[in-house]
């Protein structure tokens, strides 16, 4: 049997504008702080709220893109999405206080988070059933390298050419994604009478119930990989690991890059079991000799090992998010995925910034490791008892 084409023309172009969405965003999450520093004089604190603030936006673009997908459709969103990106990205040329650029930044996000809610929609819908897993694998690669290659474009871009060039290149490549979208062709999703918008507020309108379960799960394991997200230079710069600390997240892609062609096809043939398990357990591990390090080898070995644990769970779970959703709400299952992620991703530094006055960094990287084991529990209550008889059935149907 011959299996259904993934590379199709489609696919390669959403996973580029993907790619060059993320960049631009994990570009400037890096080199805003700075440049809310040495631009606007902005205290520590306040420049870390102009860098990370950009997730809010990000948030309220998927609330707002995932209901709206269902009524409009995602290349409609995802043109909207980019378009709005463009235009926002020409007001950090206009001088202004700190507080317009903190408005800017969450403009920025909701930009960001409607074009990525919409690409995530369009991909799942061109990807063939069969290769559901493989094919969210390999679009997910778009945005592991988007967080290696984003932050050394931008530090190369200040250091070189100074603080406007980041913004010269982020409107760049959001016209080009816009070419680049621009001929992509939507699948046809069935209308049903359902998708009308209910009146009043109902959850369901803004979260996929279907999706919930298993990005619930994403949320707890978000929420421990944030830990190395934001307090891994530091811990490295603590136990005098600099060298392996800039070299931690390249490890850490690496890892990615090198399993993820492995993982989305086991995912296809046996289901989401016989990733999700070994992966969990491979963070966990991960985590651990994150805690005990006291060499550069076992410093990056843990970030091969979270690499491979957490990198692939992350695609993994979006898969499984978009197989359990009917097609004609996958824009929602989508947004409910990222959601959930982003608040893990986004709301884990600040709450497990508590812990290391009393623990220490070490000592936050061990209480880590009982989270994950948690998220193995979670795991199993919401979904994984059940996925067996849920691949078997998606295989007869």
């Amino acid at each position: 049997m011959n299996k259904e084409k993934l590379w199709t023309k489609s696919f390669i172009s959403i996973s580029v504008v993907n790619f060059v969405m993320m960049l631009s965003m994990y570009l400037l999450i890096v080199t805003m702080a700075s440049y809310a520093v040495e631009t606007h004089g902005a205290s520590t604190s306040m420049a870390g709220l102009v860098s990370s603030i950009f997730i809010i936006g990000v948030l309220l673009g998927r609330l707002y893109s995932g209901k709206e997908i269902v009524k409009h459709g995602s290349k409609k969103m995802l043109l909207a999405g980019i378009i709005f990106f463009v235009l926002i990205t020409l007001l950090y040329f206009i001088p202004s206080n700190i507080y317009v650029l903190l408005m800017i930044r969450i403009l920025h996000g909701v930009g960001v988070g409607l074009a990525t809610t919409a690409t995530g929609t369009i991909v799942a819908q061109v990807i063939p059933e069969s290769r559901k897993g493989e094919g969210i694998s390999y679009f997910s690669l778009s945005i592991i390298l988007s967080t290696a290659i984003g932050p050394l474009i931008g530090i190369a871009l200040i250091q070189n050419f100074g603080y406007a060039s980041i913004f010269i290149f982020s409107l760049i490549v959001g016209i080009a994604s816009l070419f680049i979208a621009l001929p992509v062709e939507e699948p046809q999703v069935e209308y049903r009478e359902e998708q009308k918008e209910q009146k009043g507020f109902k959850l369901s309108n803004f979260l996929e119930p279907m999706a919930l379960p298993v990005s619930i799960v994403m949320l707890i394991a978000a929420l421990a990989y944030s830990g190395t997200l934001a307090f891994i230079t530091s811990y490295a710069a603590e136990i005098n690991l600099v060298g392996a600390g800039s070299m931690y997240f390249l490890v850490y892609a690496v890892a990615i890059l090198i399993s993820r062609p492995f993982t989305g096809k086991l995912m296809d043939i046996k289901g989401a079991n016989s990733v999700v398990y070994p992966a969990l357990i491979l963070f966990a591990i991960g985590m651990y000799m994150l805690s005990q390090a006291q060499t550069s080898l076992v410093f990056l070995m843990a970030a091969a090992l979270i690499g491979l644990g957490y990198g692939n769970f992350q695609s993994i779970i979006q898969a499984v998010a978009i197989k359990v959703t009917p097609k004609h709400r996958m824009g929602l299952a989508n947004s409910t995925y990222f959601i959930m992620m982003d608040l893990g991703i986004g709301a884990g530094p600040f709450l497990l910034g508590y812990i290391i006055p009393d623990f220490g960094y070490r000592g936050l990287y061990m209480s880590m490791v009982a989270l994950i084991l948690a998220g193995i529990l979670a795991y199993y209550f919401l979904h994984g008892r059940k996925d067996r008889q849920i691949t078997l059935s998606q295989m007869e149907a």
